[in-house]
């Protein structure tokens, strides 16, 4: 017996979302527990709708949608969530992948692929269009310098690119939503790293070798 699967998405645009909907209406494994215009409320919003995967828009008011999926993640990290974008840059595609994201599908896609593509995942699979797979196999087989000679994590590129930006420890804690002690042991390994003292050591090294 197939057991049916609970879904919500996070979709700005009003026509691309209902239509959607209707059509993955019309699969008898699929059911949707909810559709909201935004991800403001999200953990809110999984809490009370206790879904199973949730498709999510990136660019939406309010919060944008790998942030949404961070906290998802953070909450509950049996949630799968698959990206449901028009952006098909590198940069989204590897955070999203890196937050946690079990797929990163573009809105071109047909429905039936979509449908598919949920069901894939709750499978325990993966999800991408085409072209996004090979965005990702491309970065992944040429690390970038950052990787291939000072090993930072995404933890530490993050927490660097914001010492770069100009945020103190407290702002960075507050951004990534960490405690103050995790930004220090963060920062204590990129000094070690990158083989500096300080913080406007780490940052001119970060610039100059551009590492960010």
């Amino acid at each position: 017996m197939v057991s049916n699967t609970c879904y919500i998405i996070c979709e700005d645009n009003n026509d691309y979302r209902e239509s959607l909907v209707a059509f993955l209406e019309e699969d008898p494994e699929l059911i949707c527990c909810g559709a909201f215009p935004h991800a403001q409320d999200i953990l809110n919003i999984v809490t009370t709708h206790q879904p199973d995967i949730v498709l999510m828009d990136i660019d939406m008011p309010g919060k944008n949608g790998i942030d949404a999926l961070k906290e998802i993640k953070q909450f509950n990290p049996a949630i799968e969530v698959i990206m449901l974008t028009i952006f098909e840059d590198r940069e989204n595609v590897f955070e999203a992948i890196c937050s946690g994201a079990s797929g990163y599908l573009l809105k071109n896609s047909s429905p039936e692929t979509i449908a598919a593509s949920i069901k894939e995942v709750m499978k325990g699979g993966a999800a991408m269009t085409p072209v996004i797979a090979r965005k990702a196999l491309q970065f992944f087989q040429k690390p970038s310098k950052k990787e291939g000679t000072f090993q930072l994590t995404i933890q530490e590129q993050q927490v660097l690119k914001l010492l770069v930006d100009g945020l103190s420890y407290k702002m960075i804690a507050a951004k990534m939503n960490v405690v103050m002690d995790t930004v220090r042991y963060h920062i204590k390994k990129i000094y070690d790293k990158l083989h500096v003292h300080s913080a406007p050591e780490a940052v001119a090294k970060a610039i100059r070798d551009r590492l960010i």
